[in-house]
């Protein structure tokens, strides 16, 4: 059987090389790495979580790759496999999206466990933002799915419900973005904005129950 998403090589040329980026620096890393790697920054930006040298240079890249695998191959076991050919070039896009993302996580990790004082409470936020903003920007071209898009009982149980779910979580995810930038340039305001944020994506799972119940 074909797999659903039809990955090719222009598909999976970018999501490869930035796997491989980070399995290439792992190694470079853990020659380097103290025995205890900061992985773990408040919202001040001050290091309050530590990791074993190996759990620091390993970690996200194998994580990458078991995000990436499953991303490739989970379209597989959905009971609508075939919507995947509606919206292929989203998901192909969001892939690669998150493997960057993950891959400039771990790579400002590293480098700050070399002693580069990299700003993590401002660059994280800021690339996480920039993750929202793609995400929110391709969310009402996911198509009625079991695994990719926003799913509660109620999207799942009616493709008008999903569609209006959608339409309102992207303008979410595009002003939740926002807000992710706008932390980055005020890191003071990170939590407030934070539990905002969670608001707005609580709100996306009440919209779906409500339109459902109409």
């Amino acid at each position: 059987m074909p797999n659903p998403i039809k990955p090719s090589l222009k598909t999976e040329f970018v999501p490869i090389l930035f796997i491989l980026l980070g399995l290439v620096v792992s190694f470079y890393f853990y020659s380097l790495f103290p025995d205890r790697v900061a992985t773990h920054w408040n919202a001040a930006g001050v290091p309050d979580g530590y990791s074993s040298r190996a759990f620091a240079a390993y970690f996200f890249p194998l994580l990458n790759i078991v995000i990436y695998l499953l991303m490739l191959f989970i379209p597989y076991l959905d009971p609508r496999k075939k919507n995947y050919d509606k919206f292929q070039g989203v998901y192909h896009i969001v892939k690669g999206a998150l493997v960057i993302f993950l891959t400039i996580t771990y790579l400002i990790i590293g480098l700050n466990g070399l002693g580069q004082n990299i700003p993590v409470n401002v660059v994280i936020p800021l690339a996480m933002g920039l993750l929202f903003i793609i995400i929110g920007n391709y969310l009402t071209r996911i198509k009625p799915n079991w695994f990719f898009g926003i799913r509660t009982p109620w999207t799942l149980s009616s493709d008008e419900v999903w569609r209006k779910t959608h339409n309102y979580g992207a303008k979410i995810f595009v002003f939740g973005g926002l807000l992710m930038i706008l932390a980055a340039i005020f890191p003071n305001l990170l939590g407030w904005l934070m539990g905002l944020f969670i608001l707005m994506v609580l709100s996306v799972i009440i919209y779906s129950y409500l339109i459902y119940r109409k």
